[in-house]
């Protein structure tokens, strides 16, 4: 972005609370390097404060200006479609546009954090000259003939830190050899890009079925055209397409081209970073929240560089700077994982990829065998282009899939059972084959609650409304909500007793031991949120498992996402009926969507699969289309319904959720809001009352919500960016969600 002709003026958005531009003097000195874009610091009363420039002008609003007083970026850190993008988040989403710029910039780019620089040791003698002096060193000073040691094989040079890891010593030895002028010392800067360290064997890509080529064609028209289009790319599971997303980056980067490509779990990203460099030279950057600032703060500005052309991440890469973007690749498109609800704005990755697509000019790739009902209408209603692979690529074949009823199973054993019979026999079979298993139990911890027996007290967190989950492994009763954490009950506060207490319900815990009892000669991995807390361990547990170090992989949703295991022929769901006891609009769908993902990762390879899914609603018809990956009469059946309700896709909902320490200030401040709305709001507005959220209280905040239904989606900010400017109250908070994921979180 080029800044105007000797620019007088910017205004400027600072980083935090002023939801409004302010004007500022551009020194003289500055005049030719400040760009709209650019990070500066800025007076503001007494204080200095960090903004960014949004706009350069020959005249200001205000008087007198004060003069930008430091300029913190060399150039800008904003591409024009991001800064376009903000606009419309801002409009779209009704949140401050301060906010969507912090969404935007990671905090090490809007710190100005400087790149990390290392200490490089080189040689200054020939290979044979250096040989020679180590010899002469080693009888005299051993400790600075081990340096040459090291030093001699790595003539191009070696960390310090490295070196001095290797040689066990001091950093005195180094620097007397540098004194001698036998070595010198350079600085460096450090790439800190875990991406460029992995190193792949080159794969060539496959042939592609005609269903597969008809896609990759009508991607690569668009491609070539540089014009906007979505394509709703909808196959089965294992139905090929990675492989169209591969062969469509590559004719994208062969145009010279950026790539992003959005996975919705960090669990996925190592295996397609594993994809992408068994395929492209090219450089990849990763972008993720578990990375460091450090990490990325490079991972920006390599791609703001254009060194980095392809970028893989979750949610918030869809704001990396790429120049020249051509394709943008949502994968498994329906994952809620792309929602953002914690905070505004509460976006939605996929739907601000198309846009930004639109303003870029680029072409989107929409993926996912169970695609959103939002996605595939408007697929159905021309706005998408829509792709259809219907089978596996080489003869591959659906698993076979049993629905096994829990109601008999538990009175075949006269007591309630975590496995069926078929489901035992078929682990057994797997293990004495050699083959793989993957467990899904959508729950973690061990037992969900804990009951007094006598007086049936069931201890619940301080701070939320739910019951404490036991984790066998630390002894505790936790909060999956607040992380609160207390000592399994020994004495009931309740009645004062030493009573019995009986816990119930099962988790992800609980699963892996009852295995090791079932088959003790058997090797179990657990993934879930308790076991990839630290960073790493996502990559960690999937290598381990795909390796083969492990027979069983049981956890949560996480391992039902895009996973891709050779070996693995068997998959069971636990109690997968599990989410239909959420009273929410999305219930069915979000059913629909985990079996048949969970249900896809049997049977990807040669090996065939079987799906035993295990429930006690066996009749429900959204189980009956999942077991047989019928998406169509699934989307027809549930669309009727949304339809007959008046919820999405048939129209845009808006959530106002209120939170506060007091539940009754809460709730009248939400009345207040919608009694507000309903003076101002045009009748194609319709309000719902105002009711407790599905968790009424999280860490000791009330919360109540509201829902607003409107066809006009785009024009309800006229009305709420001006109701968030006096919403005033310090106590009370409000969230606006647009197109919120859930009416009952």
């Amino acid at each position: 972005m080029q800044a105007t002709e000797n620019p007088l003026y910017a205004s400027v958005i600072l980083d935090h609370a002023i939801d409004q531009e302010l004007d500022y003097l551009v020194p003289e000195e500055m005049r030719n390097v400040v760009h709209i874009g650019s990070r500066v610091e800025v007076p503001v009363k007494h204080s200095m404060r960090k903004g960014t420039i949004w706009k350069l002008k020959q005249m200001a609003a205000a008087t007198t200006p004060k003069p930008i007083e430091k300029l913190l970026s060399e150039g800008s850190i904003l591409t024009q479609d991001l800064a376009t993008l903000a606009e419309w988040m801002a409009k779209y989403y009704c949140a401050p546009l301060y906010k969507v710029l912090k969404t935007i910039l990671p905090s090490s780019i809007r710190s100005h954090m400087q790149a990390e620089m290392q200490t490089i040791v080189k040689r200054n003698l020939s290979l044979e000259n250096l040989a020679e002096t180590c010899q002469t060193l080693r009888r005299t000073h051993p400790k600075q003939a081990a340096v040459l040691d090291i030093v001699f094989s790595h003539p191009d040079g070696i960390f310090l830190s490295d070196l001095l890891e290797k040689t066990k010593s001091s950093v005195s030895p180094v620097h007397t050899l540098v004194k001698k002028g036998i070595l010198c010392l350079e600085k460096d800067t450090i790439h800190r890009m875990p991406a460029w360290k992995q190193d792949y064997f080159l794969t060539k890509p496959k042939t592609l079925n005609p269903e597969q080529k008809d896609a990759l064609g009508e991607i690569q028209k668009d491609l070539d055209a540089n014009s906007f289009a979505v394509h709703l790319l909808y196959g089965i599971t294992g139905s090929g397409k990675t492989e169209v997303y591969l062969q469509a980056i590559d004719h994208a980067i062969r145009q010279k081209k950026g790539v992003i490509f959005l996975v919705p779990e960090i669990i996925l990203t190592s295996q397609t970073i594993e994809r992408l460099k068994s395929r492209f030279e090219e450089k990849i950057a990763v972008l993720h929240h578990r990375l460091s600032e450090g990490e990325k703060r490079d991972a920006w500005h390599h791609i703001l560089s254009g060194e980095a052309p392809i970028v893989i991440g979750a949610r918030s890469a869809i704001f990396c700077p790429v120049p020249r973007l051509g394709l943008i690749i949502v994968d498994e498109e329906h994952e809620t994982a792309y929602k953002k609800t914690e905070e505004g704005p509460c976006y939605h990755a996929r739907d601000v990829a198309v846009m930004r697509a639109k303003l870029s000019q680029a072409t989107v790739i929409l993926g996912s065998a169970t695609p959103s009902l939002e996605t595939y209408r408007n697929a159905l209603e021309g706005k998408y282009h829509l792709s259809i692979l219907s089978k596996r690529p080489d003869l591959g074949r659906l698993p076979q899939v049993q629905i096994v009823d829990m109601k008999q199973e538990c009175l075949k054993q006269k007591r309630y059972t975590l496995f069926s019979d078929p489901l035992i026999r078929a682990i057994k079979a797997r293990l004495a084959k050699g083959e793989q298993t993957l467990l899904l139990l959508n729950r973690r911890g061990y037992h969900t609650s804990q009951i007094c027996l006598r007086c049936s007290y069931v201890p619940s967190c301080p701070h939320c409304d739910t019951s404490l989950t036991f984790h066998l492994s630390e002894n505790v009763l936790a909060c999956h909500l607040c992380d609160h954490r207390s000592p399994a009950l020994t004495l009931c506060p309740s009645c004062s007793h030493e009573a019995p207490f009986k816990f119930r319900g099962a988790g992800t815990e609980m699963v892996e031991k009852a295995l090791y009892a079932l088959f003790p000669e058997c090797r179990v991995l657990r993934m879930d949120a308790d076991t990839t807390r630290l960073k790493g361990s996502h990559e960690s547990l999937f290598r381990s498992f795909r390796s083969g170090k492990a027979d069983i992989l049981v956890g949560t949703q996480m391992i039902a996402k895009g996973l891709h295991f050779p070996s693995v022929t068997l998959v069971g769901i636990l109690h997968a009926d599990i989410t239909l006891n959420i009273p929410d609009f999305r219930s069915s769908e979000a059913l629909f969507q985990l079996v048949t993902q969970a249900a896809g990762r049997a049977g990807r390879s040669d090996l065939p699969g079987e799906v035993i899914i295990q429930t006690f609603l066996p009749s429900h018809p959204t189980l009956i289309h999942a077991s047989t990956q019928r998406y169509i009469p699934f989307y027809e059946e549930e669309s009727e319904v949304r339809k007959l309700f008046q919820y999405p896709p048939y129209i845009h909902l808006i959530k106002f959720v209120f939170s506060g320490p007091d539940a009754r200030k809460t709730q009248d401040q939400a009345e207040a809001i919608r009694s507000q709305l309903i003076r101002v709001l045009p009748p194609s507005f319709e309000l719902l009352p105002v009711i407790p959220t599905g968790h009424a209280k999280i860490q000791d905040q009330f919360r109540f919500q509201f829902l607003m239904k409107t066809s006009q989606v785009t024009q309800a900010y006229r009305w709420l960016l001006p109701l968030q400017k006096q919403f005033k109250n310090q106590e009370v908070r409000c969230l606006i969600d647009v197109d919120p994921i859930s009416t009952f979180f």
